[in-house]
């Protein structure tokens, strides 16, 4: 029986996080970090199963994650600036791969079209509970 999870927690420069970390982090890639001249290399997590950005209406350019990401630390000047949201959703294990990316794409899609940012969406392996 699938259990229903959401969190959304803001990532603040007050909490000393950075968003471009954050969606290194969650996709298992390489990125810069340009404000602060850090690179974020997780290449080597392992879990990461799909990691995709759905962006708005003629916002092609959010499609490149290191960019969307320090565009929104630039965008930001204050020290404690909430740079991003991350929203972690438990999908259902019992969906396989295909479905539990279509559902993270539909729910991505909707949060894009709502509030008309850019959604970064890292899918990981089910947990084994």
């Amino acid at each position: 029986m699938a259990i229903y999870h959401l969190s959304v927690k803001a990532i603040s420069r007050s909490a000393g996080r950075s968003v471009v970390a954050a969606a290194a982090y969650r996709s298992g890639v390489a990125l810069t970090d340009e404000r602060q001249g850090i690179d974020h290399d997780y290449t080597r997590k392992q879990g990461v199963v799909a990691a995709f950005i759905v962006a708005p209406d003629g916002a092609d350019w959010a499609l490149d994650r290191n960019r969307l990401w320090n565009a929104a630390e630039v965008a930001e000047k204050r020290k404690d600036a909430k740079t991003g949201r991350e929203y972690e959703l438990a999908l259902p294990a019992e969906l396989d791969a295909k479905a539990r990316e279509e559902l993270a794409r539909s729910f991505a899609a909707e949060v894009v079209r709502r509030y008309g940012v850019a959604a970064d969406v890292a899918i990981h392996e089910p947990g084994r509970e």
